[in-house]
């Protein structure tokens, strides 16, 4: 598996849909109990060895710390951080177009692609976008934290379709209960 360096937004992706697994997003029911259903989604290699769940919880919560406190220096050195144990940069050439790639090394685990995957994801975003991009989510009960990687930047919350969706629905309520009183 590779991972271009230019393709940042998907790995933000990613990023941002690990973090919103953790239980304190979903008011203490975790949402990543099974690794291999996370990993086939998003076309990881299979879980293979025992503890990688662990892992991967572990990488979650270091990925959540770097986007609650979006320091730039702080977001560089944690993504390096990241990404220097799990695989190697390379130049790789498809459609006749050469790009810096980064492939996770033979025999890595789901969480060292994933530590790839989320390093190249966070380095992207405040290299191409800035450190303003990490937030928390904008709905009143939500706890989850997404990386911003809409064009405008004006994202507001971890998952629009969820919680943003609720907050809609909740001033839909409102207006019409102020309506009918």
């Amino acid at each position: 598996m590779q991972v271009a360096l230019d393709d940042y937004v998907w790995a933000a992706g990613i990023a941002t849909e690990l973090v919103n697994t953790a239980p304190e997003v979903w008011h203490g029911e975790e949402h990543l109990p099974d690794l291999a259903a996370f990993a086939d989604l998003h076309s990881l290699p299979a879980p293979s060895r025992p503890g990688e769940l662990r892992a991967v919880h572990r990488l979650r919560a270091t990925v959540r710390e770097l986007i609650d406190q979006p320091d730039r220096a702080r977001l560089i050195a944690g993504a390096s951080a990241l990404t220097s144990p799990a695989g190697a940069v390379t130049l790789a050439t498809s459609s006749g177009r050469s790009r810096w790639a980064v492939s996770p090394q033979p025999g890595a685990t789901v969480a060292d692609t994933l530590s790839l995957i989320c390093g190249v994801g966070i380095l992207g975003v405040v290299q191409t976008l800035g450190a303003e991009r990490f937030r928390a989510c904008g709905a009143p009960t939500c706890q989850g934290a997404f990386i911003d990687t809409t064009r405008p930047g004006r994202r507001l919350y971890c998952m629009p379709g969820l919680c943003g969706n609720r907050v809609n629905v909740a001033k839909h309520r409102a207006r019409i209960k102020r309506r009918d009183a």
